[in-house]
């Protein structure tokens, strides 16, 4: 069974997403402040956190990084009622993993949760397999340059830092070049959720990528297409 801790202050949706989440399948502890949240996650072996942003004690933006300092890997799914593209990008960028805008469907919870443990155990301990030559892993594609192998990625012989997500959109990326990738295709290959539940955050993601690969104006490699997607491209 896995093991969930909800981090949440309201109490009634505390207890609608308590039931919900137990009718299927999972173990919940629950959090009223965001103190108490980081204690709990640091003294137990947790298989994913729901963490609110608007808490009492410390605020989840501030969790969420207190966790990241002793917690790499566990998954966190920010609920939020603050939907501007900005504080979702606050809440990715302080370690979350998801997010989900309030007031949500219990439907689209169970699917962002589980996509996250499926994720999480996908991104497992594997076997240990002998290294490859390095150009077997890297890709190149005008001044880019990402080699897989040891997750180093240049432009112009910059390195440019990339959290996991965005890492794993540039390389979906890569290896569709100058092909109009559409949100949804995105949304399936990099986070495993099906579009129609209606979330932004492909968008959200793209930009904050642009902003770290994009620095001149004349020389963008990402492009949207009104009303079909993104491609990655020479300008």
């Amino acid at each position: 069974m896995k093991k969930i801790i909800l981090i949440e202050d309201e109490t009634s949706v505390v207890s609608f997403i308590k039931k919900g989440l137990q009718e299927n399948g999972y173990e919940i502890s629950v959090a009223f402040d965001g103190r108490t949240g980081v204690q709990l996650v640091q003294a137990n072996d947790f298989d994913l956190v729901i963490l609110d942003i608007m808490l009492p004690e410390m605020n989840g933006l501030d969790v969420c990084k207190e966790i990241r300092k002793t917690n790499q890997s566990v998954p966190i799914l920010f609920l939020t009622a603050l939907g501007t593209s900005e504080n979702i990008v606050l809440g990715l960028e302080s370690g979350g993993d998801d997010y989900l805008v309030k007031p949500f469907k219990f439907i689209e919870l169970v699917a962002r949760v589980k996509s996250l443990l499926r994720r999480s155990h996908n991104n497992g301990p594997q076997e240990i397999a002998e290294p490859e030559p390095d150009n077997e892993h890297v890709f190149q594609f005008s001044d880019l340059t990402v080699n897989d192998y040891t997750k180093k990625v240049t432009r112009g012989g910059e390195e440019i830092t990339l959290t996991s997500t965005e890492y794993k959109l540039l390389l979906y990326f890569l290896n569709n070049p100058e092909k109009v990738i559409s949100r949804a295709e995105i949304l399936d290959a990099v986070w495993g959720v099906n579009y129609e539940l209606g979330t932004n955050v492909v968008d959200v993601y793209v930009n904050y990528l642009r902003k770290k690969l994009d620095s001149q104006d004349d020389n963008k490699l990402i492009h949207t297409v009104i009303g079909m997607g993104y491609v990655l491209k020479k300008a």
